[in-house]
């Protein structure tokens, strides 16, 4: 597999091009950290940016990319539904909320946050109208396990082009990947490395140490090689710069197969079928 920079795509099926290789701004939210932090993020390449409806940092983010130098159609902007936003009105508004707060004419991709088996199809139908209307570009999900995507196609008349979900050394995820690549959906990956949890593994130090590479890089370096999409997020510039130079290595087969083996099917986050029933 080739994996050539930071500006390599993933063709969704209606398409659209996204880069893999994007960032995230989850708890980015003082006005100081996110001018140091977006900024050092597109100096080092990246220009496709990560956030939602929760983060309460759609507004700040957009602020940033709108005062660089950076073109808006040279810019991915991600966004998603917070959950006490979701069915088919409220969907809708709250939308406009945030086209509104981040001064947008469009969103490249919006997201599900979680599935909410109580608004489950209303919230979708919503977002095919805002793509219908050419207000957002793509639509897709996040936290899908396979019974959610499969109730989903029941009814949808747009398939979702991505499902971003928690995915690392630890929860590896295979069986979903291996459904969603037969459903030509788009794998992403939200917290890539585990919060920080599978960096310290002595499998992952070892394989570091021998591409004088952080841990940190050999993990994102696995997901490319897989043809996930990853949000890697950070507030320090060094750790933004570390995240972004990972192109001038490749994992053999034997140290992908080393990192699979990790995997525990171990959570940090909340699990999405527990979420689904409460909302």
């Amino acid at each position: 597999m080739t994996i050539n920079s930071i500006k390599d795509v993933v063709r969704f099926h209606n398409g659209l091009m996204m880069p893999q290789h994007g960032f995230g701004v989850y708890l980015i939210n003082e006005p100081s950290e996110a001018e140091t932090a977006i900024q050092k993020a597109l100096d080092v390449g990246y220009r496709s940016f990560d956030t939602a409806k929760l983060y309460e940092n759609e507004g700040l983010m957009a602020e940033q990319l709108r005062n660089s130098s950076v073109n808006r159609e040279d810019l991915f902007i991600t966004t998603k539904t917070h959950n006490d936003d979701q069915g088919y009105d409220q969907a809708l508004r709250a939308f406009h909320d945030s086209l509104e707060e981040m001064k947008l004419d469009y969103v490249d991709l919006l997201l599900v946050h979680w599935p909410s088996k109580r608004h489950f199809h209303d919230t979708w139908r919503a977002f095919e109208r805002l793509e219908g209307e050419g207000l957002v570009r793509a639509i897709g999900v996040c936290n899908y396990q396979i019974d959610h995507l499969k109730r989903l196609e029941t009814k949808a008349n747009v398939k979702p082009v991505i499902n971003q979900v928690e995915c690392h050394p630890y929860l590896t995820q295979y069986a979903l990947k291996d459904y969603m690549e037969e459903e030509d959906i788009v794998f992403e990956a939200w917290s890539p490395l585990g919060r920080g949890n599978v960096l310290s593994d002595p499998v992952i130090e070892k394989i570091a140490n021998r591409y004088q590479k952080s841990p940190a890089q050999v993990v994102l370096r696995w997901h490319l090689q897989q043809d996930s999409v990853i949000i890697p997020k950070s507030k320090t510039p060094e750790r933004i710069e570390e995240n972004a130079d990972i192109y001038d290595f490749v994992l053999t087969e034997e140290d992908m197969m080393l990192i699979d083996q990790l995997n525990r099917d171990e959570r940090r986050g909340p699990d999405p079928d527990v979420v689904y029933e409460q909302i």
